[in-house]
């Protein structure tokens, strides 16, 4: 249930944190505002669906698209030669003309350009094929009735995907390369953090899920790599959560792909002891100025599916021994929590 707004409570938060810094004994007690099961469940629903709902979730400054690029096959790079046979029944002088560079050459993309026989030079650098051959269609349909271009390749020049973090840092691609092969041939740690995981296309980060790629194999992940792509490969230890408070172990726990259960996260850190109450689970979401704040207990979460209680890369899930009613009191305990959050796993909130 939602007692105040949110802001109300992230503006105390920021006071009490600055009354911290500035070594006060004592802090104003305050009223605590949290979200229920009901919301967590609600949230959950959505981090189970993969890298680019947790982003949104999040509300990460970059744009990401629903769909990731559409699949692209037999990009024209410079470099490349083509072969061109044109049909034409009333210029066969044309038709041999084409035949003969073919058999010597081809036709070099060369600054971005391919010079036909009796045609301008075409733009034809990140064309395909099929959009190349539309193109001449037309120009030499200007000039001779009932005439059919065809554009093959001769010969490709080579291309290559950059990968970093792998243990092969480049994989060259041909144009019908899928993303993977490339990831295959590249042989990354199989512990890699794929949620952390990107792929980049001219300075841009792709709307790409690795995780589903790789290991649900959803082929509308797997796009056509072009030459200068580059892929990222992150740590495991890129993406945690952390549990901590009234447990035998308190750690940060990697999230290599995307999100953990709470109760998987809970008994890795050794379950809840006697000294902790288990009505009094609380889940910190976000930034400790724009926190969201869920209170959960344990004999709700028992009977919830996993996939309806999920965890994502940045909480933190605090174990008190009693409820929370000082607010100076929960930020002390959560300052500790996540500043070793951040040194041994590399989270960075930005408080704006």
């Amino acid at each position: 249930m939602r007692n105040k707004p949110l802001k109300l409570i992230a503006h105390r938060m920021t006071r009490l944190v600055l009354i911290s810094m500035l070594g006060a004994c004592t802090a104003p007690v305050y009223e605590n505002t949290v979200y229920s099961l009901e919301e967590f469940i609600i949230d959950s629903q959505q981090i189970a669906g993969g890298k680019q709902a947790i982003l949104a979730l999040e509300e990460h400054e970059t744009i990401y698209h629903p769909e990731p690029p559409p699949q692209e096959d037999d990009i024209i790079i410079d470099g490349d030669v083509l072969s061109a046979v044109l049909f034409c029944p009333k210029r066969p002088d044309r038709t041999e003309a084409l035949q003969r560079i073919n058999q010597c050459t081809g036709f070099l993309v060369s600054e971005e350009k391919i010079s036909l026989p009796h045609l301008e030079p075409i733009p034809a650098a990140g064309l395909t094929l099929v959009e190349l051959q539309q193109y001449a269609q037309a120009a030499y349909a200007e000039q001779m009735q009932d005439c059919q271009i065809f554009l093959s390749f001769k010969k490709r020049s080579e291309r290559y995907v950059q990968i970093i973090g792998a243990e092969v840092g480049m994989i060259p691609v041909d144009g019908r390369t899928r993303l993977s092969e490339v990831i295959a041939k590249a042989r990354i740690n199989p512990h890699a953090n794929l949620f952390k995981s990107y792929v980049m296309r001219n300075g841009e980060s792709l709307p790409i899920d690795l995780y589903k790629l790789i290991h649900q194999g959803d082929d509308s992940q797997n796009i056509t790599m072009r030459g200068g792509d580059q892929i990222f490969i992150a740590n495991v230890s890129d993406a945690a959560v952390m549990v901590t408070g009234e447990v035998p172990f308190p750690m940060a726990i990697p999230v290599p792909y995307g999100a953990i259960p709470l109760r998987e996260a809970i008994v890795r850190a050794g379950g809840i002891p006697y000294t902790g109450n288990k009505n009094c689970i609380y889940v910190v979401r976000g930034d400790m100025v724009r926190p969201k704040i869920y209170q959960l207990a344990w004999r709700e979460l028992i009977h919830v599916p996993n996939l309806s209680l999920l965890l994502m890369p940045g909480d933190i899930v605090l174990i008190s021994e009693r409820p929370i009613t000082e607010w100076n009191r929960f930020i002390n305990q959560l300052q500790p929590s996540t500043g070793c959050l951040y040194q041994s796993i590399g989270i960075y909130n930005t408080v704006k």
